[in-house]
């Protein structure tokens, strides 16, 4: 406190109320692959519900990524969800028409002496331009002339090639260039083939002395790559990509193209956004990709008298025009209203059910509502609508060119005009194919553990090599479990101990062996089958989201330190069957290698039947409940001695430190996670040493509870006359 200079009454505040926070134990994380929704960003879901709102329903190629995330939130109602970036992400776009992004070769062709021809068909709308190419060539025939001496006198030149040639070869031909006199380069006109070895160069011309040649420089006489130099437009479905001429031998080059959005991602993009060009209305971009990409509907209106006339007028009390912000500065014409359609009924079952509107909403980049928050329409719809994406301006009400003024500053500006104006989004794509490197790029936003509270990250359908990158992760945390199924390490297949399929408990023991030895990780004996209401089908989905859910049903019911096995709380939801039926001999063998089995008791109902982390070393930690137990503990007392950086290491602040953990522990040990317990915190631990070095010492030995793994009951039968005392009892 300070000192006073002269009589009076200081009053001082002191606060020694800490205590050790209660900390999330049963929020999940996952990341995976799903129809429509924020890419790249988690979503919080509280239910399958919110699911399928913000992130669509199950398909044929994200049912499991869907389910995990679903079976998960059965058993609870927190789970943070991120969308993998795939392959095919394309955004459904407000564009008359698609254009082409890109040419892959899916047959390279052979044979090519000179560049070919490459065309371009496809269902074009009216007024669709077709696109146009160039091929670039590499090997078996001439790429490049080295001229060693340019020689000398030169008006006219003519090249010549020859060499050993295989069967079938083309001789090349070329042009010299002659500046001053002087041969310069060599252009290939005809690269030739089949050469085996670089060819002789000739030159001859009736005027100047002979130049002498370099090297030549020989490849593979095969397509490698095509550029387009016309994208084309008006494209309603891929095009078909024909390859002729070059005096090749070889077969015709085939392609695949991709026409849609353009993909750049960041944080705030909803798989992409279009990258608009000439004659491209790119207004609006859809938060949705391809099968959902027709399903939305976007109307704006920009005037009094486009007003009028607007189908949608109905739905806003009257007609956008000048703002007061705007008319404060001396502003006019900023106001637009944009309403969104369900326009097949996708979302509501209703065709053209109003999904959202945005009222009175302004074209100047710094319009305020009168409560001061932002009215820029671009800032509000891309910060509260769950269906679209602003991308781009829209064309004037003429459709000559877009509107120029839009998004400046509200000062003395008549805002262009855009009429109105109506778009359905189309042209998006997905084909929801996550590499693992993709996979991984979502799994790894969860490394951020002070922005992300996770404790329960079920991994669903993955690969060893996912499975190792999301293990890696967590043991960096050091705050959360990671729970596995396996998968055929060969071919990525589901394994099933059917008459199609053999050897089952090995190929799930290969998985585990796959993956490390840590008390972080947890795997279960693979997938079940259950109904998928949404599409009227049966799935093999793995098991992991139930396990991860088990736990985070354990932390309601008891505590995070109870096994989630057993009879009691190891009740997995919504099982018609497994994918491997479990022998007590394989129930032996699985949980050897630290396998949980998953089995079906008739009368009892499929359970969780194993506690065991993937944790080889024997230890306390090779069991779920003592991991979660040590996971709760750190990290509440982690979270408390935070307060005590920047205080004296003397013995106040040790006390403090002692009185503010052990009745935390207390409370553990008098809940059944502990047995027993010693904080040390005094001067044995921290000497002056460790006081010059501004550190801070806590030594806590802790006892956890076990759980039951094995029962064994003893019965003794015993003569009638016998007193049960005389045999032990």
């Amino acid at each position: 406190m300070p000192f006073q200079l002269s009589p009076g009454v200081a009053v001082v505040e002191k606060d020694f109320t800490s205590i050790v926070p209660a900390v999330s134990t049963a929020a999940g994380g996952f990341a995976g692959v799903f129809q429509w929704g924020p890419c790249l960003q988690p979503v919080t879901i509280n239910s399958e519900n919110d699911l399928v709102r913000r992130f669509g329903k199950p398909t044929d190629a994200n049912f499991q990524s869907f389910f995990t995330a679903a079976n998960f939130l059965s058993y609870t109602n927190n789970l943070l969800v991120v969308r993998a970036d795939t392959l095919t992400h394309r955004n459904a776009v407000a564009s008359v028409s698609g254009t082409l992004q890109s040419v892959s070769l899916s047959n390279a062709g052979s044979g090519y002496t000179s560049l070919p021809t490459v065309t371009f068909s496809a269902p074009q709308i009216t007024g669709g331009v077709t696109a146009t190419g160039t091929a670039l060539l590499s090997g078996g025939g001439v790429t490049a002339v080295t001229v060693a001496t340019g020689g000398s006198g030169y008006i006219a030149a003519t090249v010549t090639f020859s060499a050993p040639q295989i069967s079938g070869g083309n001789n090349a031909t070329g042009t010299a260039t002659i500046v001053g006199g002087a041969i310069t380069a060599i252009a290939i006109t005809n690269a030739g083939s089949g050469y085996t070895a670089a060819p002789t160069v000739t030159i001859t011309s009736s005027s100047g002395t002979g130049a002498t040649v370099g090297v030549v420089t020989i490849q593979a006489s095969t397509i490698v790559g095509i550029t387009t130099t016309n994208t084309g437009t008006g494209y309603t479905a891929a095009p078909t990509v024909t390859i002729t001429g070059g005096g090749g031998t070889g077969a015709a080059a085939t392609a695949t193209i991709q026409v849609g959005g353009v993909k750049i991602l960041n944080e705030n993009d909803y798989l992409a956004l279009w990258s608009t060009g000439t004659g491209v209305n790119g207004e609006w971009a859809a938060k949705c990709p391809g099968t959902l990409g027709n399903a939305i509907k976007v109307s704006m209106c920009g005037n009094t008298a486009a007003f009028a006339t607007w189908e949608y007028k109905a739905e806003f009390d009257s007609a956008p025009g000048t703002s007061d912000y705007a008319a404060s500065v001396s502003g006019s014409n900023d106001e637009i209203h944009v309403i969104i359609i369900d326009n097949d009924g996708r979302w509501t079952g209703q065709p053209g059910a109003v999904l959202e509107k945005f009222a009175y909403v302004s074209k100047a980049s710094d319009a305020k509502r009168a409560d001061g928050t932002n009215n820029y329409y671009k800032d509000v719809i891309n910060g509260r609508s769950e269906y679209i994406w602003w991308t781009d301006f829209p064309l004037n009400t003429g459709n000559t060119a877009p509107v120029t003024d839009w998004g400046t500053i509200a000062a003395a500006n008549a805002f262009d005009d855009c009429g109105n104006k109506t778009y359905v989004l189309a042209g998006g794509a997905d084909a929801l194919n996550a590499t693992d490197g993709q996979l991984q790029t979502a799994w790894d936003i969860f490394r951020d553990d002070t922005r992300y509270d996770v404790s329960l990250l079920p991994l669903g359908k993955a690969s060893s090599t996912v499975a190792n990158f999301v293990i890696a992760l967590v043991e960096s945390r050091k705050d959360c479990m990671v729970f596995v199924s396996p998968q055929d390490v060969s071919s990525g297949d589901i394994i099933q101990n059917s008459q199609y399929q053999t050897g089952a408990i090995d190929k799930i023991v290969a998985y585990r062996n796959a993956l490390p030895s840590t008390s972080y990780a947890s795997m279960d004996s693979g997938y079940k089958y259950q109904y998928d209401r949404y599409n009227d089908k049966y799935r093999f989905v793995p098991l992991n989201g139930d396990v991860a859910g088990l736990c985070a049903r354990t932390d309601y019911t008891n505590d995070p330190w109870f096994s989630p096995g057993g009879l009691n709380r190891g009740q997995i939801k919504n099982v018609v069957k497994l994918a491997v039926h479990l022998t007590k001999t394989d129930r032996d063998t699985l949980y050897k290698a630290g396998i949980n089995p998953v089995v079906n008791f008739p009368g009892d109902g499929t359970v969780l039947f194993g506690d065991k982390t993937l944790l080889a070393k024997p230890s306390a930690f090779d069991r779920i409940n003592v991991r979660r137990l040590f996971i709760v503990l750190e990290k509440a007392v982690a979270t408390a001695a935070k307060f005590q950086l920047f205080e004296f290491n003397d013995g106040f602040t040790r006390a403090q430190f002692r009185n503010l953990v052990e009745p935390f522990l207390r409370d553990v040990q008098g809940r059944r996670g502990i047995t027993d317990f010693v904080v040390k915190c005094d001067d044995s631990n921290n000497t002056g040493e460790v006081i010059d070095r501004n550190e801070f010492v806590a030594d806590i030995f802790i006892k956890p509870n076990r759980s039951i793994n094995f029962i064994t009951l003893n019965f003794v039968a015993a003569r009638s006359g016998i007193n049960f005392s005389e045999i032990g009892a």
